[in-house]
């Protein structure tokens, strides 16, 4: 009866009807042969899916079986276009998406009817208006970065890293025209810069990882005449060594081969055609004190550059060092990009992503605490990234200790991804994260490049009614007491109250800090080492 009835009906049928149609056919010819033709062919694909063991649903449902699969692989739009609700976070909801869609297209982002925010949910959080708005002329927020004549002035909005290869060669330039167009910055990722950013001309943040990619001798060490080449190019404003990401921090990579074109290869200073490694750490240095060494000598070779690095925390004595590092050898670190644990990549290990390194906020509060205590929170400049895409979002990152933000993903559907989570095979449906020419064929740059221009202009003018709304003139002006946070149903805190605090200096002079790791790690750190003093 199985055959008949059960698990194996597919492939009776099929059988069946092929031999019936075949009859048929030599009775009355035409189009009954093809019929058979055809459940010829499923009834063969079913033999194969019974002999074969490879896939048990397959040899115990041939041909049923193969349902599973196709449901499998579409199961991502059919939840995104169905059965996903509007503040579903996965990663970002469609209410997320589509106030990014309407802000690059120019449409009005606005919400009739009221929230659909459950606002007595434990962690919902929001920001403290003022009875005494105030008027802000110009939205154009900028923080300066460096120092001398070659600082730069950043956007309070930027494009968080984005490598060549990982993202297509039009995607790539669409962001920079519409950073060239906006006065705002496209951050390279590890990639390196390539042609594509040239074309675009829009100021640059030179991201400089593990690979040294773009500036690396055959052998993959550093090479100090390829760097200054490149990093005294007008149109290169910042050099970010990047020590770790927050999707898979710690963790290196390896770009295959087949994936290393020739424009790749040339990007990179690589082999064309051969597997690349990305090493889990720098070979350039190995203490806080020798990374302040390396900042020094990429801000000489740059000619004065702002000079940064970008880290998911991790450890919080590794990071307190470094800090303790710029007290004692007098040298800097410009800015430190906070890049938290729910930043997004292309691909990465499952438990990377959900269990490895610090989300942003709580690693904000700890970076800027450190600063802080040890007196150089002015001289040091603090960007955030990881998962920020609401002018509210910008808010609450500057209010508990950024200074600018930068975000990724959303640039990403302001040129029209979807969300469709298939970056890692190529087969990116919109043609943004692969190298597939006949995919991003459909890449107007132009086009893109002015909604890239108008997400940016549009989230800055949101950020800008929000700053009057609590009678403030600029994000630097925000801090811990303006946001609330909720801890239950009937209770609620300034982040001010929530989040530990620490005067400014305190740590120099001795005092005690509510922040127990730097209490903990402070006294037990030094310049010649990332390890605490046992």
């Amino acid at each position: 009866m199985e055959f008949v009835w059960g698990r194996y009906s597919a492939l009776f049928y099929t059988g069946a009807g092929a031999i019936f149609f075949i009859g048929v056919g030599i009775l009355f010819g035409g189009f009954w042969f093809f019929l058979a033709a055809g459940l010829l062919f499923l009834f063969l694909i079913g033999i194969s899916d019974y002999a074969q063991k490879r896939r048990a649903v397959l040899g115990n449902f041939p041909l049923m079986g193969r349902f599973r699969f196709i449901f499998e692989a579409i199961r991502p739009e059919l939840r995104q276009y169905f059965w996903e609700a509007d503040n579903d976070e996965l990663p970002y909801s469609r209410n997320q998406r589509a106030m990014v869609y309407q802000r690059s297209k120019q449409i009005l982002a606005a919400r009739p009817f009221g929230s659909d925010e459950n606002q007595y949910l434990e962690d919902f959080n929001w920001l403290n208006h003022s009875i005494s708005p105030s008027k802000i002329e110009d939205d154009d927020f900028r923080i300066r970065v460096g120092e001398g004549q070659n600082s730069y002035h950043a956007s309070v909005l930027n494009i968080s890293g984005t490598s060549f290869g990982s993202i297509s060669p039009k995607a790539i330039q669409s962001f920079s025209a519409g950073a060239k167009k906006g006065g705002f910055a496209h951050n390279t990722g590890e990639g390196s810069l390539s042609k594509y950013h040239e074309q675009g001309g829009g100021d640059t943040i030179w991201q400089i990882s593990t690979g040294y990619f773009g500036c690396r001798t055959q052998d993959g060490d550093f090479d100090e005449n390829q760097f200054a080449e490149k990093a005294q190019l007008p149109q290169v404003k910042m050099i970010e060594i990047k020590l770790s990401q927050g999707a898979k921090p710690g963790h290196g990579g390896m770009l295959l081969g087949a994936k290393v074109s020739p424009e790749i290869a040339e990007t990179r200073n690589v082999p064309a055609y051969k597997d690349v490694i990305s090493p889990h750490k720098h070979a350039e240095f190995s203490t806080p004190e020798e990374l302040l060494k390396f900042v020094f000598k990429l801000r000489n070779l740059s000619g004065g550059k702002p000079v940064g690095i970008k880290l998911c925390i991790g450890h919080p004595w590794e990071f307190i060092a470094i800090v303790k590092a710029m007290v004692q050898t007098d040298m800097y670190i410009d800015f430190i990009t906070v890049d938290g644990s729910e930043g997004g990549t292309g691909a990465a290990p499952v438990e990377f992503t959900d269990h490895l390194g610090s989300p942003l906020r709580d690693a904000l509060v700890f970076v800027d605490n450190t600063l802080i205590g040890a007196g150089l929170r002015d001289r040091v400049k603090v960007a955030a990234s990881g998962k920020i895409v609401s002018a509210y979002d910008i808010v609450r990152v500057c209010a508990i200790g950024a200074d600018w933000c930068n975000m990724a993903r959303p640039f990403m559907f302001s040129i029209g991804c979807i969300q469709a989570r298939d970056c890692a095979s190529g087969h990116c449906p919109t043609g943004v994260a692969t190298m597939d020419p006949k995919r991003y064929r459909v890449i107007d740059v132009k086009d893109r490049a002015e909604r890239v221009y108008n997400f940016q202009k549009n989230t800055r003018f949101a950020l800008k009614e929000l700053l009057e709304a609590a009678g403030l003139n600029h994000p630097e002006e925000l801090n811990r007491r303006h946001i609330v946070r909720r801890l239950s149903a009937s209770q609620i805190k300034l982040a001010d109250q929530i989040y530990p605090k620490v005067e400014n200096g305190a740590l120099l002079r001795g005092e005690a800090v509510e922040d127990a790791r730097l209490s903990v790690y402070w006294d037990r750190v030094d310049k010649s080492s990332f390890q605490p003093v046992r």
